[in-house]
């Protein structure tokens, strides 16, 4: 099979820089070009340290949109919806898109986009053309979720806790994402209002239509660089040995969401695109703890997922990464 020709837009901070880690090593896949005007004419490694010896390819402020199948967007929440705009009379008519911004995830602002969570929406998404890369919180929270709303038991209020790495605040420093600041430091931020709760309500009505319970969130600012820690519970009438299976049954034949019965730590999945998922009962509560990578799952890694169910390969192509145990 002939490899694959993708083009990048925003290739400089940390969602491109994971994508292109992946590509470079993606069997099936040549990155064509990768465009970033603010730092055109550099080496990729310049910007991207780690990936010394792996590519001499340079950004580029061009835009041969003929010369590639796929099209990936890492460019910030509003700016893909205006570059698509601005450029729409030279995508060519058959050209894959995948955005990784927020600007087509909601149902009313999709724009013909086919939200991309592979473990939801997996036959809409191998007919695609437009793919809208489901948020970092987003993924690890659905994932938590998606087996009770399928089996119609999102009955009660839904309490989440969930913990992020800095690097879900983008590569631009902010007061709240420098290493003076966040080195041993831990804040809540955006409680009960982070822009995720919109595309996690409306994946759990695609399930469940009669879904109208509350979804209270608290997202947490961790000293640590990546990885999300979400930890989630409701009152159930299920029992854990039902729990576990709808769990079990529902990612039976998922290459990246795993499901373990005992205690799981966040070092599991960072560096890798998996999610893993602990269920446990106490009392009237059912406790989930799903785990997930911003930066791959949450993001990059999803991308190129839903870049191989679109192209028909194995999910897993370019994906088999091993975390960091130590």
């Amino acid at each position: 099979m002939s490899k694959i020709k993708v083009g990048v837009v925003g290739g400089a901070g940390y969602t491109g820089g994971e994508l292109l880690r992946i590509l470079v090593a993606h069997p099936l896949a040549e990155i064509v070009f990768v465009n970033s005007n603010s730092n055109a004419g550099k080496r990729i490694f310049e910007v991207h340290q780690d990936l010394v010896g792996y590519t001499d390819l340079d950004f580029t402020d061009q835009l041969p949109l003929e010369k590639i199948q796929v099209l990936i967007l890492c460019l910030g929440h509003g700016d893909a919806k205006t570059f698509l705009e601005h450029h729409k009379s030279n995508l060519p008519k058959d050209l894959k898109i995948i955005d990784l911004s927020t600007d087509y995830r909601h149902k009313k602002t999709a724009e013909g986009f086919v939200y991309g969570l592979p473990e939801l929406n997996r036959t809409d998404i191998k007919g695609a053309q437009k793919i809208a890369n489901p948020g970092c919180f987003a993924t690890c929270i659905q994932l938590g979720l998606l087996p009770l709303a399928a089996a119609k038991e999102m009955k009660n209020e839904v309490h989440i806790s969930a913990l992020t790495g800095s690097t879900g605040a983008g590569v631009k420093p902010g007061a709240t994402s420098h290493f003076s600041w966040r080195e041993g430091n831990i804040s809540v931020y955006k409680s009960f209002d982070h822009q995720h709760l919109q595309e996690i309500g409306e994946s759990m009505v695609q399930l469940q239509s009669n879904f109208d319970k509350a979804i209270n969130f608290v997202p947490f600012r961790g000293d640590f660089t990546r990885g999300i820690f979400a930890s989630i519970y409701m009152d159930t009438e299920l029992s854990e040995q039902q729990a576990v299976k709808l769990y079990t049954d529902y990612y039976k034949d998922e290459p990246f969401t795993h499901i373990v019965d005992f205690n799981p730590n966040l070092k599991q999945v960072v560096n890798t695109n998996n999610c893993i998922i602990y269920v446990k009962k106490y009392g009237s509560k059912l406790h989930v703890i799903s785990m997930t990578d911003n930066l791959l799952k949450g993001a990059s890694g999803q991308a190129v997922q839903n870049m191989n169910l679109v192209f028909g390969l194995p999910e897993d192509t370019g994906l088999k990464l091993k975390p960091s145990g130590f």
